[in-house]
């Protein structure tokens, strides 16, 4: 049906670049790029190897407008799948206008001189993608996406309306390194490390960093100790359900996790401006992010699993109610499936359905849209065929 252009040769792209090589019947004529071709190759190899499909590759920088919209043209895609930097959402975006190309990704822009997560930037570009008649489809990760199409279909089939939701997402894997981040060390660090803020009451509350955290009980894994964080899709989920009184993002963190990551602010490895150091200019998290573990070469060993869900409370029918919808993702079946761990698996898995939903025409219209703004009834039916099972838990205790 279409041809999809693939940026990042990550963990993430990795599950990507096999997912739609399964799906070849909707993606007719894959293409692979980054800045370092010989990733794409690699991945392409193993791809082939795995499915018997054959992706194309190619070198592009994608902090530069001019070689993007040279390689759009080249290959004129339907659409661009973003899986690169959240730094690199904006030039992506200028070239797919400049081409004529549509345009998902599963992470919100975000400056790369300031910690900072909002869709302002990106909402921004509404009126120009409304238009050139294309579509951009923001956040069609796991969190951000499946937790907002979660949230999205909990309204449409069980709540009349959503008072209360809680985002939890619980990593109990095991990589047996004493410290790695799950997916760009950069990004991560930066994440963890911002101020906590929930919505509650019409407003935003903001926290310290992992100020409010308590025991949360996990399916098939248990109790584990969850911090409250700021996390993207809360935005775009109070803007587009006003009924929510109350929003927030639990994520859980090992004490050793923790610790390290203490130790990296308090001696300036997490710090994201420039340092003099032998007569040049680095940046402390880019040079730690060079010795840290690739994020992308951690699925061998891993062992365990993943537990993100929405848990819900609201109004149906007049009555209080209470809804708990999660997916488990286990580590070594995603490594087995696509040669990547879970973390990437989930992020990888949405980003190609969602593409498959823009190519079939279900999600499909001209402007810049948040996930929950489409019908999340065929997105659901295809997270079951596609590695992503999901499980509804109805009138139970959320311990939120």
């Amino acid at each position: 049906m279409g041809k999809v252009l693939i940026i990042g040769a990550g963990g993430v792209g990795t599950v990507v670049a096999n997912k739609v090589a399964q799906n070849s019947r909707i993606f007719t004529d894959i293409m692979l790029a980054s800045r370092t071709k010989s990733k794409c190759d690699a991945i392409a190899e193993d791809v082939k190897r795995r499915t018997g499909v054959t992706i194309r590759t190619a070198q592009v920088d994608a902090d530069n407008v001019p070689e993007l919209t040279a390689l759009f043209n080249m290959f004129k895609p339907e659409l661009v799948i973003n899986v690169a930097l959240p730094y690199q959402d904006l030039t992506i975006m200028d070239a797919c206008l400049a081409c004529g190309v549509n345009y998902l990704d599963t992470a919100n822009y975000e400056p790369k001189d300031e910690a900072k997560f909002e869709y302002k930037w990106q909402w921004a570009y509404q009126e120009r993608f409304r238009e050139a008649g294309l579509t951009a489809i923001l956040g069609c990760g796991f969190d951000p996406g499946v937790t907002s199409i979660f949230t999205a279909y909990a309204a449409k089939h069980h709540f009349d309306e959503i008072h209360y939701l809680d985002i939890v997402d619980c990593n109990a894997g095991d990589h047996g390194k004493a410290f790695a981040t799950n997916f760009n060390p950069e990004i991560n660090i930066r994440e963890v490390t911002q101020k906590g803020k929930y919505w509650e009451n019409g407003q935003w509350v903001e926290t310290e960093p992992h100020e409010i955290h308590k025991p949360l009980t996990y399916p098939n894994i248990g109790p584990k100790e969850s911090y409250l964080i700021y996390h993207e899709e809360l935005e775009s989920l109070v803007k587009n359900f006003p009924t929510l009184k109350r929003a927030r993002f639990w994520m859980t963190f090992g004490q050793e996790y923790l610790t390290h990551l203490r130790v990296i602010q308090n001696i300036g490895m997490a710090r994201i401006d420039e340092v003099e150091y032998n007569g040049q200019k680095i940046v402390p998290i880019q040079f730690l992010k060079a010795v840290l573990p690739d994020p992308g070469e951690l699925g061998e060993n891993y062992t365990g699993e993943t537990s993100i869900g929405c848990r819900i409370r609201g109004i149906k029918d007049g009555k209080e109610r209470t809804y708990y919808i999660y997916n488990n993702c286990s580590h070594q079946a995603a490594y087995e499936e696509t040669g990547a761990q879970g973390v990437s698996y989930t992020t990888g898995v949405p980003a190609t359905i969602g593409a498959m939903m823009f190519m079939q025409g279900i999600w499909k219209k001209p402007g810049v849209f948040n996930v929950e703004e489409f019908d999340p009834d065929p997105f659901m039916e295809q997270l079951n065929k596609q590695g992503l099972p999901w499980h509804e838990l109805f009138d139970v205790d959320l311990e939120l």
